[in-house]
C-alpha cells in the first residue's frame, strides 16, 4: 500500500501541470534572488562602508518587499508562489503539497538561486557576491532562533494570505507577504542577515565558495516554517473549527 501510494504521488509530481509549477518556481526564485543579492551589491557600490550606513539596510529591506511581492504574485496561480524552500517545507508539513512535489520545488528553487548568484558574479566582475553572515555578538543558536522566528512570521503570513476561507485577497495577498519580509529584514538584518530563505543563502554561499554558518539559514527557517504551518492549520484556523454554543 505504501509503495503504491508513493508511486501515485510521484506520478502526480511529473504531470505537465506539475512541470509548469516547477518552472514557475524557478523563474520567480531567480528574479527574487537576483534582485535581493543585486541590491546588496548595489549598496556596496554606492556605500562602501555598508556596515555603518543604515540606508543600505533600508535598500535591502525595500528590495525584499518589492521583489518577494512580485515573485509571489506572478507564480501564485501556477505553483502557489513559494519562492522559498522554507515555505515549501511548511506547506508539506501542513499537508498542502506532497513530499515528492516539495522535493522538486526545492530543486527548482535551489537551482534558480545558484544561477541568479552566478549571473551576478559574471556580470559584476568588480564585486564579490555577498553572503549572509551573523553579527559578532550573535551565537549560532541565537541566529538560528532569530531566523526561526522571522520565518515563522513569514510562513504564517503566507498561510493567512493564501487561505481561501478568508475570501479572495487578489494582489493584496502577495503584497502583505512582501511587507512582512521587508519588516523582518529591517528588524534582524544587522544581526542574522534576515534571510528567511535557505535557497537565497545557499545560492550566494555556493557562488562565493563560503558555507560558514550555513546551518543557521536552514535549521532555523525550516523549524519556524513547520511550526507556522502546524499552528495556523491546527490551532488558530483549523479546517473544522468547533461551532460556538449559545450564540
Amino acid at each position: 500500500m505504501g509503495p503504491t501510494m508513493l508511486a501515485v504521488r510521484f506520478q502526480h509530481s511529473v504531470t505537465p501541470n506539475a512541470l509548469r509549477s516547477y518552472l514557475a518556481e524557478f523563474l520567480s526564485t531567480f528574479f527574487y534572488v537576483f534582485a535581493v543579492v543585486g541590491s546588496a551589491m548595489s549598496s556596496r557600490k554606492l556605500m562602501p562602508d555598508v556596515s555603518s550606513n543604515a540606508s543600505s539596510l533600508v535598500v535591502v529591506a525595500v528590495t525584499n518587499a518589492f521583489a518577494l511581492s512580485s515573485a509571489v504574485y506572478v507564480a501564485a496561480n501556477i505553483s502557489g508562489g513559494h519562492v522559498n524552500p522554507a515555505v515549501t517545507f511548511g506547506m508539506a508539513v501542513g499537508g498542502h503539497i506532497s513530499v515528492p512535489t516539495a522535493l522538486f520545488y526545492w530543486v527548482s528553487q535551489m537551482l534558480a538561486s545558484v544561477m541568479a548568484s552566478l549571473l551576478l558574479k559574471m556580470t559584476v566582475v568588480g564585486q564579490h557576491v555577498p553572503t549572509y553572515t551573523i553579527a559578532e555578538e550573535m551565537t549560532g543558536f541565537g541566529a538560528s532562533l532569530m531566523e526561526c522566528i522571522l520565518t515563522f512570521a513569514l510562513v504564517y503570513t503566507v498561510y493567512a494570505a493564501g487561505d481561501t476561507r478568508r475570501g479572495t485577497l487578489g494582489a493584496i495577498g502577495p503584497l502583505v507577504i512582501g511587507f512582512i519580509a521587508g519588516a523582518n529584514v529591517l528588524a534582524a538584518g544587522p544581526f542574522s542577515g534576515g534571510s528567511m530563505n535557505p535557497a537565497c543563502a545557499f545560492g550566494s554561499a555556493v557562488t562565493a565558495g563560503s558555507f560558514k554558518n550555513q546551518a543557521v539559514y536552514w535549521v532555523g527557517p525550516l523549524i519556524g516554517a513547520a511550526a507556522a504551518g502546524l499552528v495556523y492549520d491546527n490551532v488558530v484556523f483549523p479546517s473544522h473549527a468547533p461551532e460556538e454554543v449559545g450564540v
